[in-house]
C-alpha cells in the first residue's frame, strides 16, 4: 500500500494571498453580482444543506467579496466572515448596505490555525466555505480548528469545483455523432489525472490578468481530511446547470451544454462526537 498523501501544500501558504489581492477587484467587478454557477448551483445547494435558522451564528470562511455572506444575513443569522485577501474584505464592506449589524468582516488566512482559534470556542452553529478549498494551499489547519469553533452537532458546508469533472487536467470536449439519423454535437469532459493531489495555475475567469493557484484533491482526500477530525458526511449534492440554459451559449465547449455532468460538489459534514 502506498503512503497516504497529505492534502496540504504548505510551501504555497504565503504565495496565494498576493495573487488574490491583485485580482480581487477585477473578480468582484465581473461576478460580484452573480453568475450561472452561483445562481443555479452553488448558493441554492449550500442553503439547502446549511438549513439556517434565524438567530444562528455562522462562520463564513474565505468569504471573498461577501456575496453569500450577505445572502445568509438576509435569512436572519449573524455571521463572522473572513478572507485572506484584504482587497476582498474591502470590497465586501463596500457592498454590505443591509443587515450591517449581522455581519463582521475580518482579514484572516484559513491556513493560520492560531488566528482561527481566536475566533471563539464553541461559538458557531455552522461554518461555510464557498468555492475556496481548491484555492487553499493547506486545508488541515482550517478543518482541524473547526471542531473547536463549532457548537455541539455543528455543521460544515463547503462547495468546490468538482474534483472528478472540473479540476486541473479536465478538458471540455465536443464531438459529432449520428443519432437517430441526424448529425449532432455531443459535449463531454476528458480527465487525465485524479487520484494524486497536485498544484497547478490557471484562470477562473477568461481575461484574468494573472493566474491563481489551484490545489487539486480527490473526493476521498477531501472527505478523509474531515473524517479524521471528527466529522461525518451528512449531506451531498452534485448540482448541474438546467437544460434550458443550453440555448444561451452557441459553443459546445461550455458547462451549459453538459446538463448531466456536475461542475460543482457541495457537501455537508457534521460533528458526531460533540
Amino acid at each position: 500500500m502506498s503512503e497516504e498523501q497529505s492534502p496540504d501544500f504548505p510551501e504555497y501558504d504565503t504565495k496565494t494571498t498576493p495573487v488574490w489581492d491583485n485580482i480581487a477587484g477585477w473578480w468582484d467587478d465581473r461576478i460580484g453580482d452573480g453568475n450561472a454557477f452561483q445562481d443555479y448551483l452553488i448558493e441554492p445547494s449550500q442553503e439547502r444543506l446549511l438549513e439556517l435558522k434565524p438567530g444562528e451564528r455562522v462562520l463564513d470562511i474565505a468569504c471573498g467579496a461577501g456575496r453569500f455572506t450577505r445572502r445568509m444575513a438576509a435569512q436572519g443569522v449573524t455571521i463572522l466572515a473572513f478572507d485572506h485577501s484584504e482587497k476582498f474584505i474591502e470590497r465586501a464592506k463596500q457592498r454590505t448596505k443591509e443587515n450591517t449589524g449581522k455581519i463582521e468582516y475580518r482579514v484572516i488566512n484559513a491556513t493560520d490555525k492560531a488566528a482561527m482559534l481566536e475566533l471563539g470556542k464553541n461559538e458557531f452553529d455552522a461554518a461555510v466555505c464557498t468555492m475556496a478549498i481548491m484555492d487553499m494551499s493547506s486545508i488541515t489547519p482550517m478543518i482541524s480548528t473547526l471542531p473547536e469553533l463549532l457548537k455541539s452537532n455543528g455543521r460544515f458546508v463547503f462547495s468546490v469545483a468538482h474534483p472528478a469533472f472540473n479540476s486541473g487536467t479536465s478538458q471540455l470536449i465536443a464531438e459529432e455523432k449520428y443519432l437517430d439519423g441526424n448529425l449532432r454535437s455531443i459535449s463531454g469532459v476528458k480527465l487525465t489525472e485524479y487520484s494524486q493531489a497536485f498544484m497547478h495555475q490557471g484562470v477562473g475567469i477568461p481575461g484574468q490578468s494573472e493566474p491563481q493557484h489551484y490545489f487539486h484533491r480527490s473526493i476521498s482526500m477531501l472527505f478523509n481530511a474531515c473524517f479524521k477530525l471528527g466529522f461525518v458526511l451528512d449531506g451531498i449534492e452534485e448540482p448541474t446547470l438546467p437544460e434550458e440554459l443550453a440555448d444561451t451559449r452557441p459553443s459546445p465547449l461550455n458547462w451549459v451544454k453538459l446538463p448531466q455532468i456536475p461542475p460543482v460538489l457541495v457537501v455537508r459534514m457534521r460533528l458526531f462526537y460533540k
